[in-house]
């Protein structure tokens, strides 16, 4: 047997699916599905998922994929649905029927207790002319050939078929709902995801009132035992909360390399005068992008709002928040 020959079949065998289920898609099915996300979110209505098997984890997939995207959304089982979880169903609500066959019996015992209009059931359903795609208002087809397993049973194709139908509803309400970048990041406050669209330099620079500073008659003496003090990485040259200019370490040591007499020296023959800095609001992740221009690295960076020094942000506390390389991403 060419083992690879199989692997790759498989593969295309369930590509060919979802072609074939993209031809089959009519804008009649597509028009209802705008309606139902429309009306949930004007009543506040949820998305409920229903199967059983493989069905049931596909399901509890695409209700975590509504869910981030801010359509309150989740798994029901129908078993447990008979047993007292129909309580978490409203008249509000939307269901999706997930079953290849389209005669799951479970499903079917359910139905008549669930109280939703016929209009908001959906059946994702691999016969359209099977009793729960007639007792569903919208009927998406997603009927295979054959399953990609090698006796045509364990659901392989339909399972894969029925999570990319799920992830294209959830696409199609993100377009009609507007879901932006920003919507999207309240859902996801956690993880290099979140911080990356939500995280604001303010949360973790290190504020002026920690930072070394002096004023701009200072020598670089001052400088040194200003930095000794509040070890940041930098000294921030200021006239009032007006920064001047900046002084790292990478500048002493080139005071001390051309001058062993380098310590009278005055700070503002030796500071960074136009040095890069950012404004408090920006996203963090922006910051990092920034920081690390292949054409000049910054491992600190000052923070400024309308000419104020709010405090410094380092590298080292992005890295430290859970940011990874930003080269990594471009």
């Amino acid at each position: 047997m060419d083992h690879k020959k199989l692997f790759s079949q498989v593969l295309v065998t369930e590509a060919e699916a979802l072609m074939a289920a993209a031809q089959r898609l009519s804008g009649k099915e597509v028009s209802g599905l705008v309606e139902v996300f429309e009306l949930l979110a004007l009543t506040g209505g949820s998305l409920i998922i229903s199967g059983v098997g493989k069905s049931g984890h596909i399901g509890a997939k695409i209700a975590a994929t509504f869910s981030s995207l801010g359509l309150p959304s989740f798994f029901l089982h129908p078993t447990e649905a008979m047993h007292g979880d129909l309580g978490r169903v409203t008249k509000s609500d939307a269901i999706v029927l997930i079953s290849k066959s389209g005669t799951t019996e479970e499903l079917l015992n359910m139905l008549p207790f669930v109280s939703i209009p016929k209009e908001r059931i959906i059946a994702l359903v691999g016969n359209i002319n099977s009793p729960i795609a007639n007792k569903s208002g919208i009927v998406l087809d997603a009927s295979v050939e054959k399953e990609a397993c090698i006796n045509d049973l364990a659901p392989t194709t339909s399972t894969t078929l029925a999570l990319a139908l799920g992830d294209a509803m959830a696409v199609l309400y993100e377009n009609v709902l507007g879901v932006s970048r920003e919507k999207f990041a309240v859902n996801h406050p956690a993880g290099l995801l979140g911080k990356s669209l939500s995280l604001t330099v303010d949360r973790l620079l290190v504020p002026a009132s920690e930072c070394p500073h002096v004023d701009d008659g200072a020598t670089l003496q001052d400088a040194i035992l200003a930095m000794t003090q509040k070890p940041v990485g930098m000294c921030a040259v200021l006239k009032g909360h007006t920064l001047l200019g900046i002084v790292v370490e990478g500048d002493i040591r080139r005071a001390f390399a051309k001058s062993p007499d380098a310590i009278r020296t005055p700070v503002k023959d030796l500071m960074n005068k136009t040095p890069q800095s950012v404004t408090s609001t920006i996203l963090a992740f922006e910051a990092l992008k920034l920081m690390e221009n292949p054409k000049r690295q910054i491992s600190v960076m000052p923070v400024i709002d309308d000419g104020k020094f709010m405090g410094v942000l380092r590298l080292h506390d992005l890295f430290k928040a859970g940011f990874s390389s930003s080269l990594s991403t471009r």
